[in-house]
């Protein structure tokens, strides 16, 4: 096996033994230390489990335990001690020892414990890797936007990110409510819990009330066992209510309370519920009309709008259209094993002109089905849909910035377009990141991500 063992103890003979059992018996990588300073210069090796002697010669093996889950908490460390006491092992399972073993060791039992923390191990590290994965993935700089607009959005939500406020995201179907409530947990004080989605307008009425709350065995037919709901899933982190607009009036009653009260009862139970959960919701319809025409309780629009955030329509930034053609034809690129350069002029236009009422989502499954028809290096007009080749217009289409293209404007490639634009803006703010991406309305980890692409060096 290619996972290393390291084996700290001052004595040669135990050291010899498990060393033997370790590497010749059970196949793993080994490294010995008699001694504990010799053991930490080496532990930027990065062993995946460490045998640990509690009597050593310069460091107690309890103090180099303390350091290392200080460290390295999620490192396993088995004890090893010639001291066999009940109060040492509990002292060691205490700070956070993954097992202990009395001198002289069974061997019968420590292999399959030796097993279970390398194992235990590549899984931590596995959820470690997805957590960062899942907050890289929705963290501002990958909300694609150059749109001031949207810049504005960004402002809003890094003011909601070290409090609990209730959110509220307005914006039409497909524009990215959802991007914005998972940038907002993801980079707030709950980004460790866990984020729970309810779309209230897929679930059948008569069960959003227990999928939301749960419910008690013989609660209604079919309740053949107790069920625990999102807001007890979701405690301690944060629960997103789509398309809140489509929750009936009496349960949107129930909800005011567990905002008001943070307690709830499972269907069915008369047992009081505690739930700490931050609420984030959001609309496509306009609640306000659906009050006035007494479709939605007032109170708990007031309470659900307490920071309203309202992302646009991708018809009203439309210069977001030519970075989200990039960034969606780089990640189907790499998803469908394509190598595709671009979208075509004619194409280009097409997509510009269209309205595109699914919005980003629109764009993007477009994108998806066109890189899998092309047959050449670029989307040209014979693979987009027919219902955007028939749309009206087919004008001249304009920038935010009042940049025009006409007919007779010379063609610039769009990626040398971005390539002089970057550099510009590196020139003028004397290579300064932050005041670069700043002028291009982008992210800075977007800025170096294209500066990595176009091999252009912040001197």
């Amino acid at each position: 096996m290619d996972k290393l063992v390291f084996i700290v103890d001052d004595e040669p003979s135990i050291l010899k033994l498990i060393s033997f059992w370790v590497k010749e018996k059970w196949n793993y990588k080994i490294k010995t230390f008699s001694n504990g300073n010799d053991f930490f210069n080496a532990l930027d090796e990065n062993p995946d489990l460490v045998l640990l002697d509690i009597m050593l010669p310069d460091i107690s093996g309890i103090d180099i335990l303390k350091r290392l889950k200080q460290e390295r908490p999620l490192l396993p460390v088995i004890m090893l001690s010639a001291q066999g006491s009940v109060e040492v092992a509990i002292d060691s399972i205490k700070m956070g020892a993954f097992d202990y073993f009395p001198k002289p060791i069974d061997v019968n039992h420590l292999e399959p414990a030796v097993k279970n923390a390398i194992r235990n191990y590549d899984l931590e590290r596995e959820v470690e890797d997805l957590k960062s994965e899942v907050k890289k993935e929705f963290s501002f700089d990958n909300i694609i936007s150059t749109n001031d607009r949207m810049q504005d959005v960004f402002k809003l939500i890094s003011k909601v990110l070290s409090n609990d406020i209730t959110v509220l995201v307005h914006g039409e179907s497909g524009t990215g409510k959802e991007l914005v409530a998972r940038a907002i947990h993801y980079n707030g004080s709950r980004k460790d819990n866990s984020f729970v989605v309810v779309n209230c307008a897929s679930i059948p009425r008569e069960l959003l009330e227990s999928e939301l709350f749960g419910h008690e065995r013989g609660a209604f037919t079919g309740a053949h066992q107790r069920k625990i709901g999102k807001f007890e899933v979701a405690n301690g982190g944060t629960l997103f209510l789509d398309e809140i607009g489509e929750m009936e009036m009496s349960l949107q009653a129930k909800i005011l309370r567990v905002i008001q009260q943070k307690e709830f009862e499972r269907v069915g139970g008369n047992e009081t519920i505690k739930t700490d959960v931050r609420i984030i919701s959001a609309t496509n319809r306009n609640l306000e009309e659906m009050v006035a025409q007494r479709e939605f309780r007032e109170d708990l629009y007031y309470r659900l709008n307490s920071f309203p955030i309202i992302v646009p329509p991708l018809r009203e930034r439309k210069s977001d259209i030519l970075v989200l053609i990039d960034y969606f034809v780089e990640k189907f690129n790499t998803k469908l094993g394509k190598n595709i350069k671009g979208v075509s002029k004619k194409a280009l236009r097409v997509l510009f002109d269209y309205e595109w009422p699914g919005n980003v989502r629109e764009l993007e499954n477009m994108l998806e089905r066109c890189i899998i028809l092309a047959d050449g290096d670029k989307i040209d007009i014979s693979e987009l849909p027919q219902h955007i080749l028939g749309s009206d217009g087919l004008k001249n289409f304009s920038f935010d910035d009042g940049v025009m293209f006409s007919d007779d404007t010379p063609v610039i490639p769009f990626e040398k377009l971005k390539e002089e634009a970057i550099k510009h803006a590196l020139r003028i703010t004397n290579n300064n990141i932050v005041e670069a991406a700043k002028k291009l309305q982008i992210g800075r980890a977007t800025l170096y991500r294209l500066m990595e692409k176009y091999g252009i060096e912040n001197k």
